[in-house]
């Protein structure tokens, strides 16, 4: 299902696995919010799929972590995997409005 959020066109995809399919038939959107911990597949080898398809898009789409992992070695994962921010749970609102700011 596809949204518009504050501007910003907004699919949810509710595994790894679905968004992968999913990312290999439509057009990507704005950005990608992905949690860290997720069955079958997690964000970060789901990030790395991402980068990894023979898309320019994939390439340049801004990945966001929304994780509860909040150590900086699991940062360091993050942006190691290919994302481009990484924000532990809790997540106000206002901060992810604004990192999809500074990333758009």
């Amino acid at each position: 299902m596809t949204y518009s959020i504050i501007g910003i066109l907004a699919t949810i995809l509710r595994t790894p696995m679905n968004a992968i399919i999913g990312l290999n038939s439509i057009a990507l959107n704005d950005a990608v919010l992905i949690d860290v911990c997720m069955p079958e597949m997690d964000g970060l080898e789901a990030t790395r799929v991402i980068r990894s398809m023979d898309r320019e898009d994939a390439k340049s789409i801004p990945i966001i972590a929304l994780t509860a992992n909040a150590f900086d070695e699991d940062v360091q994962n993050s942006l190691q995997a290919g994302m481009n921010a990484h924000l532990s749970k809790p997540v106000e609102p206002e901060t992810v409005f604004r990192t999809l700011e500074e990333l758009l």
